[in-house]
Formats: C-alpha cells, structure tokens, sequence
C-alpha cells in the first residue's frame, strides 16, 4: 500500500476515534436566583405512583431534574406543565407550588432536588 493512503487511513481513523468521543452540552435550564447561596443540599426524591405532594413552598431556592416517570408541576399564577424525563425544573424560593405530582397510575416519578441555602432554612413547607 502507499504511504499516503496509509497516512490517509490512519488520520481518518483519528478524526473518526475524535468524533466518537467529543463531549457535547445541552442546556436544560436557566434562571435567575436572587439569593446568595452558602451551602446546597441535594436530594433524591422517589414518589409511588398517584402521588402528589401537597401545596408547599420552599424556604429556598430548588433546582431538579427529572430522572424517571413524568411530573404534574404548577407553580401558583402559571399554567400546568408535564416535565418529563430529563427535564429540568426550578422552585423559587417562598412561592406556592400548587402541584408537584406524579403524573403516573403506574410508575414512581423520582427526581434529583437541590436546595440552594443562604442558612439553616428548611427544604420544604407544607401549607395544607
């Protein structure tokens, strides 16, 4: 074989072996946080199926993604939202969540909450 073939081959092989392993980015999210954040607590959250989470709001910030099952999400003065999974989600801080539900008869929704504190505030606090 050729030397310049052989060369060819192998810088394909390269840029093929580069391709493969490129990292790529996906935004799911971004907002604002008017907050100054000192620490953060992270979550797995598992719910059965049919269950939501009554009305509540949070003392800080919540950042969350979906990681299996589908959520009923309704933030007070916003329409309803089915987040599925992969999708990213945000809470304010001491605005009423109307619904955090599992949105499934038949498999539990589990989601990734981290709780962005400026102190020692509690993560949640229910209002009915």
């Amino acid at each position: 074989m050729k030397p310049f073939i052989i060369v060819i081959l192998m810088l394909n092989a390269v840029v093929m072996t580069a391709q493969q392993k490129s990292i790529s980015r996906k935004e799911l999210l971004k907002t604002a946080v008017d907050q100054k954040v000192n620490s953060t607590e992270i979550q797995e959250i598992t719910m059965p199926a049919g269950v939501g989470a009554p009305e509540h709001l949070h003392p800080c910030p919540v950042l969350g993604i979906i990681r299996s099952g589908e959520a009923l999400f309704q933030i007070e003065g916003q329409q309803k939202v089915i987040l599925h999974e992969g999708d990213a989600f945000y809470e304010p801080k001491n605005v009423k969540i109307l619904h955090f539900d599992n949105a499934s008869a038949e498999k539990p929704l589990i989601f990734t909450a981290i709780y962005l504190k400026e102190g020692s505030e509690e993560n949640i606090k229910l209002l009915k």
